[in-house]
């Protein structure tokens, strides 16, 4: 995985939004139940925030390299709603062919 591609750029991004809503998740699960302490949505909630609009702003840029219609572009920003929403979109992209470049516009 790769900034250098669209596709290393929506997987990076896709993973850190599946990563930073575990985090947020804790951090909740801790403020909630265990401790009633806030640090843990005071650290991850930020952190969740700018991933999620870092997502958005590369699954916008990833439609025209990728060749993705409208419909697969719905389903990859609605993907970033629920947890972990966009590690199966990234899934299902790569297994149905959604998340490859051709070799001339990788350069």
């Amino acid at each position: 995985m790769t900034f250098s591609s669209a596709v290393g750029r929506f997987r990076i991004f896709a993973l850190a939004e599946a990563i930073s809503w575990a985090g947020l998740l804790l951090g909740m699960f801790f403020k909630y139940v265990v401790v009633q302490n806030e640090i843990g949505v005071k650290i991850f909630g930020p952190i969740h925030g700018a991933i999620f609009v870092g997502f958005v702003l590369v699954t916008l840029m990833a439609k025209d390299p990728l060749k993705w219609d409208v419909r697969t572009l719905v389903i990859g920003l609605l993907s970033s709603i629920p947890p972990f929403g966009t590690v199966v979109f990234e899934r299902w992209a790569s297994k149905t062919g959604r998340l490859t470049e051709t070799a001339a516009e990788q350069l």
